[in-house]
């Protein structure tokens, strides 16, 4: 059969359509996440790299993988550097072996209390300028911060007191996490998120610094660790979503403000998602005689954080960055008034008890 010419400019136009579609990104990259697929976080990411495309109108075009797809957590910064990844979305303090900074700018243990402060710390109060002053030095461009949430603690017994955490086996990441529990007296183990669940149920660990509540709940680790504490008082880890320096610095300035828009976007819905999901599924927890809830009272809270402020102090001698990070942070939390406030509460609530007893 012979087509006509109206026929044929159409069929043209079609096929010359479907390979310019098929050839629109300029930009095509990976990037690894630290989630496993299928948790919210992961399911977050992605969606976060469709709105990049279609923000950028197609020239970007980002595949996302979960932790272990192409290199270990702790080894993404390397790859990112040598361009076996082109970006990742990852806590930093899987980097603490590579430089203290990461583990202390990654996981401030005991400093936030809210999400929403430790967002604005980064992007208002000087947070990112000095993450990515230590980004670039491994050749990686910090696009934005973000973050999930204040982290549950699952654990096979109840964590009522700091004194509770002695001898407690627990999982927790490489660098300041670590170091803190194992100054409250837990014995720290280090172990990769995807090993939370078997390590759990084989009584490999107590517990688990591992994530938010919601996601815990989902991933079933309250049948073995049913004494959750709730709300967190530990870690609120950054998510720090970064580029390769050089493809970054070849980025045009439009599509450079759209990633950044794009990662600020990211960061208040994931807060906001995930704290949805947090207080739904401590509402079902407590309908669950096998589970039971642990709120971490207030002078309990007070002593941990004690702990943790000193282990910042330690950390901020360790070198120029530790300590640029420490007079930075130290300094925005007490003109927002967070650690007067904060420890003024437990101070009360320390008074309070003493005269019960």
């Amino acid at each position: 059969m012979t087509l006509s010419t109206p026929l044929k400019t159409l069929t043209a136009a079609v096929l010359g359509a479907m390979a310019f579609s098929a050839q629109a990104a300029e930009y095509e990259w990976t990037f690894q996440t630290s989630e496993t697929a299928g948790e919210p976080q992961f399911e977050m990411k992605k969606q976060w790299a469709e709105n990049v495309e279609t923000m950028s109108d197609g020239r970007i075009s980002i595949e996302i993988l979960p932790v272990g797809a192409v290199v270990q957590a702790n080894q993404t910064l390397q790859a990112v550097r040598s361009g076996i990844l082109q970006g990742h979305l990852t806590d930093p303090s899987y980097f603490s072996g590579q430089n203290p900074a990461f583990g202390m700018m990654g996981n401030l243990v005991g400093a936030w209390s809210d999400p929403y402060n430790f967002l604005d710390y980064m992007n208002n109060g000087g947070g990112e300028a000095i993450y990515d002053k230590l980004a670039e030095q491994y050749g990686v461009h910090l696009i934005g911060a973000a973050a999930t949430g204040l982290e549950s603690l699952p654990s096979t017994r109840p964590i009522k007191s700091v004194e509770d955490l002695q001898g407690l086996k627990l999982r927790t990441p490489e660098g300041m996490v670590s170091n803190v529990f194992e100054k409250a007296g837990a014995t720290p183990v280090n172990l990769p998120g995807s090993e939370v669940y078997t390590s759990l149920e084989k009584g490999v660990i107590d517990a688990a610094d591992y994530t938010v509540f919601a996601t815990n709940q989902a991933q079933g680790l309250h049948e073995f660790a049913n004494y959750p504490s709730y709300p967190g008082f530990h870690s609120l880890p950054m998510v720090a979503v970064s580029l390769n320096k050089e493809i970054w610095d070849g980025l045009p300035e439009d599509l450079k403000a759209i990633l950044t828009t794009s990662v600020d976007a990211m960061a208040y819905k994931m807060v906001g998602e995930l704290k949805t999901r947090d207080l739904q599924a401590v509402r079902e927890a407590r309908q669950d005689p096998d589970i039971t809830i642990v709120d971490l009272p207030a002078e309990e809270r007070a002593k941990f954080r004690a702990i943790a402020k000193k282990e910042w102090s330690q950390w901020a001698d360790k070198n120029e960055i530790t300590q640029e990070f420490y007079k930075s942070v130290v300094s925005y939390l007490e003109n927002q008034n967070l650690l007067q406030a904060e420890d003024s509460a437990s101070a009360k609530a320390s008074e309070k008890a003493a005269d019960k007893s």
